[in-house]
C-alpha cells in the first residue's frame, strides 16, 4: 500500500522546490555571482527563506560560496547535470564532431541548436580562427525570428503554426530585424526554396550567420547547424554559395547519423 503525502506537506514541498529553482534562475550570464541581498531583491523572497534555501543548495552542490567575497555562484552539481543532459542528447552526440570539423574547415564559428518552445537553445559551439568569441554559446538561448538558426528550425511550420508559436509581431534588435508575421513568412518561404537560412545583422551589428536544418529518421527538423562570424569573415556577397553547400553537406551528415535517409540535397538559389 502506497502512503499518501498529506496535502499541506505536498503543497509545502512543491513551494520549496519552486523557491529553490527561482534562486537558481536568478543567476545568469549578466549576473554569474550574487549576494544574499541581491537574491532577496531578485526573487522577492524573504531574507530568512533565501538564507535557508541557499544554505541547502550549497550543501547539495547546486550553489558554491566564496567565503572571502561572500558571493554565491552556480555549483558543480549543476554543471554535472548539464553534462548528463548533453551527453544523453542524440543530436549532441551526432553533431559534436561534424560541427568541430566544420569550424576547422571554414575558420568560422560552427553552432548546433534545438528549438525549445519559442526560443532556440545552443547545444554545441566551436570557434574558427576567423571568428573567435569571448564566451561560449552552449546553454544560451536565442530568438527564432532574428537568427539564421531560428529560421532554419521553424522553416517548415505553417503560417498558422508560426502565429501560434511566436504571435504576429516580434522584438527588434537592429533596424534589419524581422518584426512581423508577414515578413517572417516570406523569409521562411525563401529558406524552404533554398534549403538554408541566412541572417545578416538581424540580431547583432557586424555579424552574419548561415544555417541548415538537421532532420531525424522521420524527416522532422529537430535541430539546425550554422556557421557564423563577423561580416568580413563570412563575406556572404562572395562566399554564400560555397558556405551554403558546405553547411548543408555537414547538416546532412548529422541527419544521417540520426537515421535520416534522403536524396542528396541540392543547392537552390
Amino acid at each position: 500500500m502506497v502512503a499518501r503525502v498529506p496535502a499541506r506537506e505536498s503543497a509545502g514541498g512543491t513551494q520549496s522546490v519552486e523557491r529553490a529553482l527561482s534562486l537558481l534562475s536568478a543567476f545568469s550570464e549578466e549576473y554569474p555571482a550574487r549576494r544574499i541581498s541581491e537574491l532577496v531583491a531578485s526573487t522577492g523572497l524573504g531574507q530568512s527563506t533565501v538564507s535557508r534555501l541557499v544554505g541547502a543548495l550549497v550543501t547539495l552542490g547546486y550553489l558554491a560560496h566564496d567565503e572571502r567575497s561572500g558571493l554565491y555562484s552556480i555549483g558543480p552539481r549543476v554543471i554535472t547535470l548539464a553534462g548528463v543532459a548533453l551527453n544523453h542528447s542524440p543530436v549532441h552526440q551526432q553533431s559534436r564532431q561534424p560541427a568541430q570539423n566544420l569550424a576547422r574547415a571554414l575558420g568560422l564559428g560552427a553552432n548546433v541548436a534545438e528549438r525549445h518552445g519559442p526560443s532556440l537553445f545552443y547545444l554545441c559551439h566551436f570557434e574558427g580562427h576567423g571568428a573567435p568569441r569571448p564566451t561560449t554559446l552552449v546553454g544560451h538561448g536565442g530568438p527564432l525570428h532574428a537568427t539564421g538558426m531560428g529560421k532554419a528550425l521553424i522553416s517548415e511550420l505553417s503560417r498558422a503554426e508560426i502565429n501560434e508559436l511566436l504571435g504576429s509581431s516580434y522584438a527588434s534588435y537592429t533596424p534589419r530585424t524581422i518584426t512581423d508575421l508577414e515578413a517572417l513568412t516570406a523569409a521562411l518561404e525563401e529558406v524552404r526554396r533554398r534549403g538554408y537560412a541566412t541572417e545578416v545583422e538581424e540580431l547583432a551589428f557586424g555579424r552574419a550567420c548561415l544555417a541548415a536544418p538537421i532532420r531525424d529518421r522521420t524527416g522532422r527538423i529537430v535541430a539546425a547547424l550554422s556557421v557564423s562570424g563577423p561580416l568580413s569573415a563570412m563575406n556572404l556577397a562572395q562566399r554564400q554559395d560555397e558556405l551554403a553547400m558546405t553547411v548543408i553537406e555537414y547538416a546532412d551528415q548529422i541527419s544521417s547519423g540520426l537515421g535520416h535517409h534522403a536524396t542528396v540535397t541540392s543547392l537552390r538559389t
